[in-house]
């Protein structure tokens, strides 16, 4: 991913406490001396959301302009000369301090926040060591909202917590309640997505996790850099690791975790979803040497994308020195989507990431239910629209709830014609093509497409007239169009707008390293006799659920790097031990004494990952973390994007698969994405078959029911429950608690049409 320019315009040169300091028309003051590490206080500024303007800290003086100036929101002039420090405006911003501490109650020895408080900090970096002021004590009652736990006592109204919760999350649920003195946050719980990200704005302790309220103090807990394992995003984090008595043992756990709230959010699942390590440890020598047994009359290894970049790398090569297969489905439909894609484009990674989603003014979203997909990316496109008014169209078989305050325009397309929707789409997108390319679309049938996949030619007119002045455009693809059976030649649709429009592309990979899995691998597409899973079921299996045949360490108990969505490589490290024997272990014993000379660690393969596929050969030792000031993230290395050969070939669009009757999609609950999210203790379960009324009525099915969902010869049971935020006639399928079990739906194409029958009680 290249840096992010946050800034586009002409330069200008101001001057902060005597040092010259270059930035570009339309930047603050505050932006320019943050860039240049010049420090100016603030109580109340976060760099994620527009200027709150609330604490006054931050204010500076500058030359010939009477009083103080916010630098939080005041635009750079060329030639200005600016001051951010002197007897004024420390006694100014000692006031500020004194004013937060007034009725700030001395809790230091119980807040959560004590040693890691901003305004415990300003109040010792300022010199406040007296009060001058006193105020009469309001009566404010302590709230519990879920998992998120209010104090408005502590409280400063610095209202952080509300604008993340508006222009990042989007779910608005954080509000003033006005009240002068006596107002206070409040919340409307129906909105609340319970992702914690005002935990990690607010300054003080007023806003806290009620799962780590009263544990721990900041300062006895190790802080441990790492990436979220949960999905693509893979958002940088720290795991806050302390040593604990449970019972008789006594040993490292997590306690909670923390990201750079300056710069970056967390979705729920990343911040109260870290307690997923393999419990189930120690290492028994018969089990190893079963594996390796297993490993030695296997002819195929069946796993799935929730690894590191190194274990794929470790697979690749068992499949090289063993001459054995390897099938990874969810990544398969990934390669040969964006197959499709680069022969079109003649480059090897799409052209889009999460930033270029957030500076985005129109995004067209096909193919994904977002809000459960990949929170992060939803968090884009909801600042794209509060800071860009970006019109937003989301297209799908389901209306999503949580995007209607987002959207400007829903598209509703019938299940199983994704091919046939993209196809409509380019046709109406590309305005410039090729000879060749322009005989392809006037040979489509549009009537019939538009006809059968229900999305109508008056749809696509608006998308285009709501193109008009719009210079910033991004097509965000999702898991439903490449995990289509057309992924190919669907890819090469996507490839068509992206070539020949001004629109970026963004296939968003549906698990953490599917994409990593993607380059690094040469797959499969079927599974031989003799099966071993990794992480997948087979008849021996190798997984980090704990309850494999031969356990191996989750992903919070290793080091390693994942590759994002932002085609990053990130890397990640240990929280917590594992005493046990790993995927490199395996393959120390089954490979040739000549590959034994290179590997020693697991890590030692992060600098062999494959250059030829974009990767750099660096030492996982040698890779940054953290952001810069000017909100670049430092993890890792972007990757390097390599030429395809072109073939402009297009196949005819296939007739569209019509799904009749009844039918499921798989889609996991708000916070849950698999087996490791299921184990977490702070996240919800929720199993429930999810549909409307009106699919229950035509399943002959009520709320509260047992039902068995058949398909494909398999039978699985659910509970089912009537769900007012969902329409239409497919429902929503969760399959995050089932771990390595014969499910019905794994992977591969989410709708299935089945048949549902309630059990008799």
């Amino acid at each position: 991913m290249s840096e992010r320019i946050i800034h586009r315009g002409k330069e200008l040169t101001i001057t902060i406490d005597g040092q010259a300091c270059k930035g570009t028309y339309g930047q603050t003051i505050l932006e320019i001396a943050r860039a240049n590490s010049i420090y100016i206080p603030t109580m109340c500024y976060l760099t994620k959301v527009a200027p709150i303007a609330s604490c006054r800290m931050c204010v500076v003086d500058v030359e010939g302009v009477e009083g103080h100036v916010l630098s939080c929101q005041e635009k750079a002039v060329d030639g200005a000369v600016i001051t951010t420090q002197n007897e004024e405006l420390h006694k100014h911003r000692q006031n500020i301090v004194k004013l937060y501490d007034v009725n700030h109650p001395l809790q230091c020895g119980v807040c959560d926040k004590s040693g890691e408080c901003d305004l415990q900090n300003k109040t010792l970096e300022l010199g406040v060591n007296s009060q001058e002021f006193t105020a009469k004590e309001q009566l404010r009652k302590n709230k519990k909202w879920g998992i998120l736990g209010y104090d408005p006592y502590l409280c400063i109204m610095c209202e952080k917590c509300v604008h993340t919760c508006n222009e990042v999350i989007g779910s608005a649920a954080l509000y003033i309640k006005p009240g002068g003195y006596n107002s206070t946050i409040d919340i409307k719980m129906s909105r609340c997505e319970q992702c914690g990200d005002c935990i990690s704005v607010c300054p003080v302790g007023a806003l806290v996790s009620n799962g780590y309220k009263y544990s721990s103090n900041a300062w006895e807990a190790q802080q441990v850099p790492a990436s979220c394992a949960h999905c693509s995003a893979a958002c940088a984090l720290y795991y806050d690791v302390k040593n604990i008595r449970n019972g008789n043992e006594y040993g490292p756990k997590i306690t909670r975790v923390k990201n750079d709230f300056e710069f970056s959010s967390l979705c729920g699942a990343g911040r109260f979803g870290f307690d997923f390590e393999n419990k189930n440890q120690g290492k028994c020598e018969e089990s190893f040497n079963k594996a390796l047994l297993a490993l030695k009359n296997a002819d195929t290894i069946k796993f799935n994308s929730y690894i590191t970049n190194e274990e794929a790398k470790i697979l690749q090569t068992l499949k090289e020195e063993l001459d054995i297969s390897l099938v990874n489905e969810d990544a398969m439909n990934f390669t040969n989507f964006m197959k499709g894609y680069s022969s079109i484009t003649g480059n090897s990674l799409y052209s889009g990431d999460t930033e270029t989603i957030a500076d985005s003014d129109y995004i067209i979203m096909i193919g994904t239910r977002i809000s459960r997909d990949n929170p992060m990316v939803k968090f884009k496109a909801n600042i794209a629209t509060k800071k860009n008014r970006a019109q937003f169209v989301y297209m799908h078989p389901m209306d999503d709830e949580a995007l209607q305050n987002k959207y400007t325009q829903f598209v509703k397309y019938e299940v199983g014609s994704e091919e046939g929707v993209l196809a409509l789409l380019a046709s109406y997108l590309i305005k410039q093509m090729p000879e060749n390319i322009k005989a392809y679309f006037d040979d489509l049938d549009i009537g019939y497409l538009s006809a059968e996949s229900n999305v109508g030619e008056e749809e696509l007119e608006l998308i285009v007239k709501r193109l008009i002045r719009r210079k910033n455009k991004t097509l965000v693809i999702g898991e439903d169009i490449y995990a289509h059976e057309r992924n190919v030649n669907i890819g090469k649709l996507v490839g068509l707008i992206d070539k020949y429009t001004d629109f970026n592309v963004v296939a968003i990979p549906s698990q953490t390293n599917t994409l990593g899995v993607s380059l690094i691998c040469d797959l499969d597409s079927e599974a031989g006799e003799n099966v071993v899973g990794y992480n997948e079921l087979a008849p021996f299996v190798i997984s980090s659920d704990g309850k494999g045949d031969l356990n191996t360490p989750a992903l919070n108990q290793q080091e390693g790097t994942f590759t994002n969505i932002d085609k990053k490589l990130v890397n990640t490290n240990v929280a917590l031990p594992f005493d046990g024997y790993c995927l490199n272990d395996l393959a120390e014993a089954l490979l040739p004494i000549a590959n034994k000379n290179i590997v020693q660690n697991t890590i030692e393969y992060t600098s062999v990952l494959p250059v030829d596929k974009g990767f750099k050969s660096i030492d996982f030792d040698d890779l940054d973390f953290g952001f810069t000031n000017t909100s670049i993230d430092k993890r890792g290395y972007a990757l390097t994007s390599y030429d395809c050969d072109i073939d402009e070939t297009i196949d005819e669009v296939e007739d569209l698969a019509a799904f009749d009757g009844t039918v499921i999609y798989r889609c996991e609950p708000l916070h849950q994405f698999n087996i490791n999210t299921a184990k977490a203790s702070l996240l919800e379960t929720d199993s429930y078959l999810r549909g409307s009324e009106s699919f229950a009525r035509a399943a002959k099915i009520s709320s509260g029911d047992v039902v068995n969902i058949i398909y494909n010869n398999k039978t699985t049971q659910r509970k089912f429950r009537i769900d007012k935020t969902v329409k239409g006639t497919v429902a929503l399928y969760p399959t995050f608690e089932n771990g390595l079990s014969d499910d019905l739906i794994p992977s591969g194409y989410r709708y299935k049409q089945v048949k549902i029958e309630k059990v008799d009680s």
